[in-house]
């Protein structure tokens, strides 16, 4: 008997050997101020991070994270952070990039508790991924950014996010 999702594939011009290849493009490792607590609203509680810095280093991309940015996030009601944080990077070159970073973090309540005063928590305990978005310059050495889809497996320290970025191909 045939598998009807093998069918469809086909029938979409995929086989299902096909496999999802992606390939690191750089980590972030962006500092962040304590949450600003906005409070509780129609979608969980509402917090800002303000972004205060970092650094970005690997194969495709070196630089900074440009102070000024921040991490808008929420904790819904069944327990999940939702977060798009927004802010730059310059380059090593001197080349400013935007970048839009929507994830979601899950975990057990225990791992999640720890996480919220600020202990170290092995990042295999809990669930934390990213999609970005970059916006660099048409014109330039940056612009491969602009057309790919990047997701990022990320963790969280006390005072920092750390982000390694992967190009899917």
């Amino acid at each position: 008997m045939r598998d009807p999702d093998e069918d469809g594939a086909r029938s979409a011009g995929f086989a299902m050997s096909d496999a999802l290849a992606s390939e690191f493009v750089f980590e972030a490792r962006v500092s962040v101020s304590p949450p600003l607590v906005v409070g509780d609203g129609p979608r969980g509680l509402r917090r800002i991070i303000p972004i205060t810095g970092g650094t970005v280093e690997g194969p495709r991309l070196r630089g900074t994270v440009v102070p000024g940015g921040a991490d808008t996030q929420f904790v819904r009601p069944d327990g999940v952070l939702e977060l798009e944080a927004r802010y730059a990077i310059e380059s090593h070159d001197g080349v400013l990039i935007m970048i839009t970073n929507r994830a979601l973090r899950r975990g057990p309540p225990a791992v999640i508790e720890k996480l919220a005063r600020g202990e170290h928590v092995d990042p295999l305990l809990y669930y934390f991924r990213t999609v970005a978005q970059f916006e660099a310059p048409i014109a330039g050495a940056y612009a491969w950014l602009n057309g790919s889809i990047f997701v990022g497996v990320a963790e969280r320290l006390s005072d920092m996010a750390v982000v390694r970025f992967f190009e899917v191909k």
